[in-house]
């Protein structure tokens, strides 16, 4: 799978898209992340890429012409799955999303800044807007990161045991159940006898169980939305 992303601060996604599993991914040829400056298409001598707002206010916006001469480029190169502009507009970035986005091939990925773009670069090329909370960030590069990490795991072959990432929360609606490890006894505090059991259906009982209960006591949000399937 491929990510173009395009960024005034490219430079913010290297360390989180440059380590631990992004890394590894990367290094089997499973994911390829590229960014773009998009100071690099600008024919401003200061390589400038916002403008003041028409119709005044505060705040700068993202001009046309950098973003346009960056994708006309790529999209020469290649077809696109999708092209998305992080935007607090966009849908939420949630389990279902990032699973529908791994099937996909090339992705690319526009980091909103400053006051976000020009609204005609948004009619023109942008095919999902996608926010991944309701807040604001200094800009879209920690957004596009979050995107890349959360559907590069997905890929097969990223993870050691692929069966990892099945059981994640949000996977099925539902929270992670409480996991454990050595000591079986830590500070008066012992393990569920049931992980300890070797019984492999009661404890996928245990944990189905302990998911329900968990999701319906920290997120009755999610419940609702699993009851109704």
């Amino acid at each position: 799978m491929r990510f173009d992303i395009l960024s005034v601060l490219p430079e913010l996604l290297e360390s989180p898209l440059n380590h631990s599993i992004m890394k590894r991914a990367q290094n089997k040829g499973l994911l390829e992340v590229h960014t773009y400056n998009l100071r690099d298409y600008t024919t401003d001598k200061h390589r400038q890429v916002d403008d003041y707002p028409f119709g005044g206010g505060a705040g700068m916006v993202m001009k046309c012409e950098p973003i346009a001469a960056c994708m006309d480029e790529l999209l020469a190169e290649r077809s696109y799955d999708m092209v998305i502009y992080t935007s607090p507009d966009g849908v939420t970035l949630d389990q279902h999303l990032c699973n529908r986005l791994s099937m996909m091939d090339n992705v690319m990925i526009l980091c909103g800044h400053y006051k976000g773009v020009d609204e005609r670069i948004r009619e023109t090329y942008i095919t999902m807007e996608v926010s991944i909370g309701d807040y604001v960030l200094s800009g879209g590069e920690l957004a596009a990161a979050v995107i890349v990490d959360s559907v590069g795991r997905l890929l097969p072959g990223v993870l050691n045991d692929e069966s990892s990432a099945l059981s994640d929360s949000f996977q099925d609606d539902l929270l992670a159940p409480p996991v454990f490890t050595r000591p079986a006894e830590w500070r008066e505090k012992k393990v569920p006898d049931v992980l300890l059991s070797g019984h492999e259906k009661n404890i996928d009982t245990w944990r189905y169980e302990q998911s329900i209960e968990r999701t319906k006591k920290r997120r009755p949000d999610l419940y609702e939305k699993y009851l109704k399937g």
